[in-house]
């Protein structure tokens, strides 16, 4: 697999010895085994001034080397962003999930963790460009059975890995270099006079002979030409990090150009001031306006640009790619130009390159499709200081890049959010409407982060910013409709549904019924109306938000989620056959469209093993939800929120597959973990407390069941009150802990009020209801009175009729409770 290495040198001469000597060092400790996951050696760094033929070098390793590896894959390195990305874009030929599946962060991880196995390739070598801080990959250098060459300015690397410090050319490399280089035969006594005079520079070499080979000047007028440039620039005393030769070189190739074709040098400025990445060409490919005019001229002419493009390869101010379409200027004949230009035409040229990269057709931040064309560009942001501009339409820009970052699960999304901030701030005031836009932007990946408490904070203090500046409703409305979830993560679900039902009614008047942000307002609220026991409402008001934005044509994503919202509210009504049916149904759409990887795809996962589980399939439940817990460990680690979620339902089918002490284990582990997302006292860290109580009866810890029970209960009444399914659903498990300890009597007035609310609440025929009437009956019959006995009776025969028409007399549950033993009810983890 030959993936990304910039075009080879075919100029390319000597190194011999350094390149072999690489080589060496990369094989020496080779074992030839397959299996093996230490590395073979420690990375290579190629360390240098710029100008000296580094990347070039390790271009020039990774072709002639090729054919040792199955795997070559090349890393611009000098901007955190890119390094990940570009790990990300590897994922697919390693036969993992693309980045438009599971996201830039995901797809970055599952690629490094297949290379540190050796899987579906042991034999490979990365390339990490311009990696000039150690610290900022020394996380991403994979410690598997591959090879890893770095190049670097930084001479810091010595102390991390081996070094191979590359140094100008010899005078013979300068020589033989010269004679490829220059068409026109060049003696070697001039080349020599040649190098000389350039310090045997390999990039001032290249623009020698390349502007000898354009223009057949003979090497006695280029030194004499070099000579005076030489003096121009000792005369201007003008302080340079770079040699005073290739100033000389660059700027002898520049005046020339500039003679015979000034568009080019115009095209050059531009240039100078993008990233060192290489730029679409689709960038100059625009009509923009408001550009300036002599670069407005090149670009507005096909020919002329063409032209240009061509004398900038020619001269070796630029390589041209024209496989990948793209311009790509050295980052030291950039810097060069910078420093030729006064303050006002670089603050030109930015404000041009600003106009350029916003002007470029991305689409739709939200859509993965779109994704690759963000990420062609995303280098050039930082390094054109994009964040300086005052431009709206560029702050525009900026925030899809920052929605585009998000939406991809890049982890540079915070930090990048943040310089647009700290600079507009600065700039234009914290009230200014694109600071406060990036402020929502920054509470959309915190939450992403499973860091509510900051999201709840920052949203509360943008939306009081916005409130008192007068900010539009189409855009406040976008903080208001992600304001319930915050208090949704507070457990606040009474205050989440007031503010959600105002958030619908303020959708419908600035929008109208149909547009998909009123639907997504509304699928929020049927969220709210789950998580208070409104299990109708939200079935219907789900239906309404799937049917309206499946028929918008939303966001695959957004389809997905909205798709298995309905089927969870279908569950948690009680239909749990038609739950499973509408699941699958969207498992099979997520699998299409976004990948086994997806988060989408994993929630609907999830969900339809806890369907299955209230159907009793407990087989395909345990195999499905043991493989949704594993990837989101992979993906998230153990202690994000949607892990812990997996963590609790598969503790609960454990227990239903007859595993209830690997489920306790997994349960206890877990109930320590959710304090620290949501707090002690949040409904959802009471309710899997509760899962943990209901464990230990199962493990003949009654007692301890009861204990635990009786203290969460008391909690969360005074959260949610009586007539909440959470405390219900505890309160039944309560009452099966008195019974289990033959306090009967007990049991018996704790399930009478218990079915009395849970009749109320959800109706009859729940399965809820219907397991605490069977408990109840079963514990009436232990009381062994006539009157309990003849209650029990009556229960019995109206619960038999009660299951045989809601879950059929082969479910689990029915056969229960015909056997006379208790059923337990427990609680899964919903989305936020």
């Amino acid at each position: 697999m030959w993936g990304k290495v910039p075009p080879r040198n075919k100029n390319f001469t000597g190194r011999e010895e350094l390149l072999e000597r690489l080589y060496t060092g990369m094989t020496a400790g080779s074992t030839g085994q397959v299996t093996v996951v230490l590395p073979k050696v420690l990375p290579q760094a190629l360390h240098g001034l710029g100008g000296v033929g580094k990347t070039q070098m390790a271009v020039e390793f990774a072709y002639r080397y090729r054919h040792k590896y199955d795997l070559v894959w090349w890393i611009s390195a000098d901007q955190r962003v890119l390094i990940r990305s570009s790990l990300a874009t590897l994922a697919p030929h390693l036969d993992l999930p693309s980045a438009a599946a599971i996201g830039v962060e995901d797809a970055a991880n599952a690629a490094l963790d297949a290379l540190r196995r050796g899987e579906p390739y042991d034999r490979w070598l990365l390339v990490f460009d311009n990696a000039d801080e150690p610290e900022e990959i020394r996380d991403v250098i994979p410690e598997g059975p591959g090879h890893v060459l770095i190049t670097s300015r930084n001479h810091r690397w010595e102390d991390v890995v081996d070094a191979v410090p590359v140094d100008v050319f010899t005078r013979e490399e300068s020589i033989a270099f010269l004679a490829k280089r220059v068409r026109k035969a060049i003696t070697p006594e001039d080349a020599d006079r040649l190098a000389e005079q350039l310090g045997d520079l390999p990039l001032a070499l290249e623009q020698a002979g390349a502007l000898q080979a354009e223009t057949g000047m003979s090497v006695d007028q280029y030194i004499e030409l070099l000579n005076k440039h030489t003096s121009q620039l000792l005369d201007e005393g003008k302080p340079t990090e770079y040699p005073i030769s290739m100033t000389a070189a660059w700027n002898l190739s520049v005046s020339r150009l500039s003679e015979r074709r000034p568009e080019a040098i115009d095209l050059l400025r531009c240039c100078a001031f993008f990233g060192p990445e290489p730029i679409p060409r689709d960038v100059f490919s625009q009509r923009v306006s408001g550009l300036d005019p002599r670069l407005s001229e090149v670009l507005a002419n096909p020919i002329k640009m063409s032209r240009a493009v061509g004398e900038l390869g020619r001269f070796a101010l630029a390589r041209i790619d024209p496989t990948s379409r793209t311009i790509q200027v050295h980052r030291l004949i950039q810097a060069l130009v910078r420093d030729e230009l006064e303050p006002e035409e670089r603050a030109t040229h930015l404000a041009d390159v600003h106009q350029l990269l916003t002007g470029m057709p991305l689409g739709n931040p939200e859509e993965s499709v779109n994704w690759g064309r963000h990420g062609s560009i995303l280098g050039h942001v930082v390094p054109a200081r994009v964040q300086e501009s005052r431009d709206l339409k560029v702050r525009d820009f900026a925030l899809n890049l920052a929605r585009y970052l998000y939406m991809s699960g890049d982890r540079f999304a915070l930090e990048f959010v943040d310089l647009f901030i700290d600079q507009w701030e600065q700039d234009s005031g914290p009230d200014d409407i694109h600071v406060l836009k990036a402020y929502r932007e920054r509470g959309n990946i915190l939450r992403q982060l499973g860091k509510y408490t900051e999201v709840y904070e920052l949203n509360q203090k943008t939306h009081e910013n916005m409130r008192r500046v007068g900010t539009p409703d189409d855009e406040m409305l976008l903080l208001v409709n992600s304001m319930g979830g915050d208090l949704r993560a507070r457990g606040d679900f009474a205050t989440a549904l007031e503010h959600d039902e105002d958030s619908v009614r303020r959708h419908e008047a600035a929008f109208d019924q149909e547009d998909p942000r009123t639907y997504r307002a509304k699928n929020n609220l049927a969220l709210d109306y789950c998580l208070t026991s409104r299990f109708n409402q939200a079935r219907e008001l789900h239906e309404v938000a799937y049917i309206g934005l499946r028929d918008a044509q939303a966001a695959a994503a957004t389809t997905l989620l909205t798709w298995n919202a309905l089927a969870r509210s279908v569950r948690l009504s009680g239909d749990y056959a038609e739950a499973c049916d509408l699941g699958e149904e969207a498992l099979a759409y997520g699998l299409e469209y976004l990948g086994a990887e997806h988060p989408a795809y994993l929630l609907t996962a999830k969900d339809l093993s806890i369907a299955w589980r209230r159907l009793g399939e407990l087989g395909k439940a345990l195999d499905m939800c043991t493989d949704v817990h594993g990837r989101y460990v992979r993906r998230y680690g153990l202690d994000h929120p949607d892990t812990l979620a997996a963590a609790m339902s598969l503790a609960n089918v454990q227990r239903n597959n007859g595993q209830e002490e690997e489920g306790l284990k997994l349960a206890a582990d877990t109930v320590t973990r959710y304090p620290r997302i949501y707090g002690d006292d949040h409904p959802y860290t009471l309710a899997c407390t509760g899962n943990l109580a209901l464990l230990h009866r199962t493990c003949q810890e009654p007692a301890k069941a009861l204990e635990l029970n009786e203290t969460i209960l008391d909690k969360l009444e005074h959260r949610l009150g009586r007539n909440h399914h959470y405390y219900l659903t505890v309160a039944t498990n309560l009452a099966s802990d008195l019974a289990k300890l033959g306090r009967y009597e007990e049991a018996v007035e704790r399930g009478r009020d218990t079915h009395h609310r849970l009749a109320e609440l959800v109706g009859a025929n729940h399965p809820m209801a219907l397991a605490c009437a069977a408990n109840l009956s079963a514990d009436l019959n232990h009381l062994g009175t006539s009157d309990a006995m003849e209650e029990a009776e009556g229960l019995r025969q109206d619960l038999r009729s009660r299951y045989a028409q809601k879950l059929n007399l082969e479910h689990p549950d029915a056969v229960a409770f015909l056997e006379g033993r208790h059923l337990d009810l427990d609680f899964d983890p919903p989305p936020i």
